[in-house]
């Protein structure tokens, strides 16, 4: 989008209104008595579809927004949000968040981000592509998507829908310590979900595209077509023996390992002593040949900001480096009570890049390194113990032999230890799924507890 169609467009515009409406907020919230205050403020607008076996079931337009403020005053915090945004409306939730402030503890760790760490003048991200699609477009699409499922195999005997979805809006950020910030961004996604059958046996699974850039979504002819080769490859699986076996999670299952990491190097966990990995700062957490980089300023990326939640100057930061932990993940708040200064991770990660160069490999080659073990594609349940680092999770996908996938199997639990896990780590894939926050390949562990049911 050129600069000059991006001063007409209406997000655009409605942008530079509501950073004058979150200034006037941070000059009410002053004349009220609060010695500092922030204002966050976000709005969407977008539509959403979704088709079954053909049919239209859903249309769904989408304009929506909200205010929050928080305010600080004596060392009390008060906190209060709005979506409407009269002026009479705004005048309540600042008066609000004043007055919560009166009853609140003193915390001498609560207040706005230092500011010399705040952007100022953040970078453009790039992540702003509108895409003009009326609704009988969009419904198309899903149903393209929808009949090259269909038509794939004759075991492919029903849907449970196909949905197309955009959405365009932004973010303002402001406080008194004079930034006042914003951008525009889009995102595009088209999924579908198909059942198989197979005599008794009946099988889910399915496949999405997402981008900011509706142009580089996948087509809905391949994203039809995944979802039902992911579908058909489920039919009949099997049980397996319980004991212990090499686990490989597949790129797109991956991301909820380091999720657990994630987690466990939050600053909210660690200052309440919640995490298996309390003063890890430079200890080996995984293999030496692993290495992990927070990039938050890819053109175009997911997970990409100039700026957190708290208007911290986001930057290129090394998690892991030859495998050892470099850093914390801290907001404001974490940091003080940690004696530490925030990474910009406040509202979450930016582009997390795994890279394991000279274990990596393609994901036939995993399997091959893999040889004979299980391929984890689907997990479920939540039995994940940050504190002490017990594992133990319900999962499905297939069991290889020789490095070739044997057959499906599913009703089975992986159990163990992310300590050990971590370590254990024998390769990182080069199959690298781009369409979240964590750009991971497939992760193969060298051991596991496996329990069929």
């Amino acid at each position: 989008m050129t600069q000059a169609s991006k001063s007409h467009d209406p997000i655009t515009t409605q942008m530079s209104d509501v950073k004058a409406r979150v200034n006037t907020v941070l000059e009410l919230a002053k004349s009220l008595g609060a010695d500092s205050a922030e204002v966050a403020m976000s709005r969407q607008q977008g539509l959403s579809v979704s088709t079954r076996m053909g049919e239209v079931e859903n249309v769904e337009f989408t304009n929506d927004g909200g205010l929050g403020i928080t305010v600080y005053r004596d060392g009390r915090k008060g906190s209060a949000s709005t979506a409407d945004l009269s002026e009479q409306a705004l005048v309540k939730a600042v008066t609000a968040a004043v007055n919560i402030a009166k009853y609140t503890s003193v915390d001498d760790c609560s207040g706005l981000a230092d500011k010399s760490l705040l952007a100022m003048n953040p970078v453009d991200l790039d992540l702003y592509h509108p895409h003009e699609i009326s609704t009988e477009e969009a419904i198309e699409l899903a149903k393209a998507c929808e009949e090259s499922a269909l038509a794939v195999d004759p075991r492919i005997t029903n849907s449970d829908g196909a949905s197309f979805d955009t959405y365009a809006g932004f973010k303002v950020y402001g406080n008194s310590h004079g930034q006042l910030v914003g951008y525009p961004s889009t995102r595009h996604s088209l999924s579908c979900v198909m059942i198989a059958s197979d005599g008794e046996d009946m099988e889910r699974d399915y496949a999405y595209t997402v981008s900011r850039e509706f142009s580089l979504l996948e087509s809905a002819k391949n994203v039809g077509l995944q979802a039902s080769q992911e579908t058909l490859s489920r039919l009949k699986p099997q049980t397996i023996a319980t004991g212990k076996v090499p686990v490989l999670f597949r790129a797109d299952i991956a991301n909820t390992i380091w999720g657990h990491f994630i987690a466990a190097i939050s600053g909210g966990n660690l200052y309440r002593k919640s995490s298996f990995l309390l003063d890890a700062i430079g200890n080996d957490v995984f293999p030496k040949f692993l290495n992990i980089s927070e990039r938050p300023h890819i053109a175009k990326g997911l997970a990409s900001s100039a700026f957190d939640s708290e208007g911290v100057l986001t930057q290129d930061r090394e998690i892991i480096t030859d495998g050892a932990l470099q850093t914390y993940l801290l907001t404001s708040y974490s940091a003080r009570k940690l004696g530490l200064t925030t990474t910009g991770n406040a509202g979450g990660i930016h582009n997390w890049l795994v890279n394991a160069q000279g274990h990596d490999g393609s994901f036939d080659k995993m399997l091959k390194t893999l040889g004979t073990g299980l391929l984890v594609t689907e997990m479920m349940g939540q039995g994940v113990n940050v504190v002490n680092g017990d594992y133990s999770r319900g999962a499905a996908g297939f069991w290889v032999e020789n490095g070739e996938i044997a057959y499906p199997v599913s009703e089975i639990t992986i159990a163990g230890n992310l300590a050990q896990m971590f370590k254990g780590i024998v390769a990182v894939g080069s199959d690298v799924d781009m369409r979240g926050s964590i750009r991971t390949g497939s992760i193969l562990i060298d051991e596991m507890q496996v329990a069929g049911h």
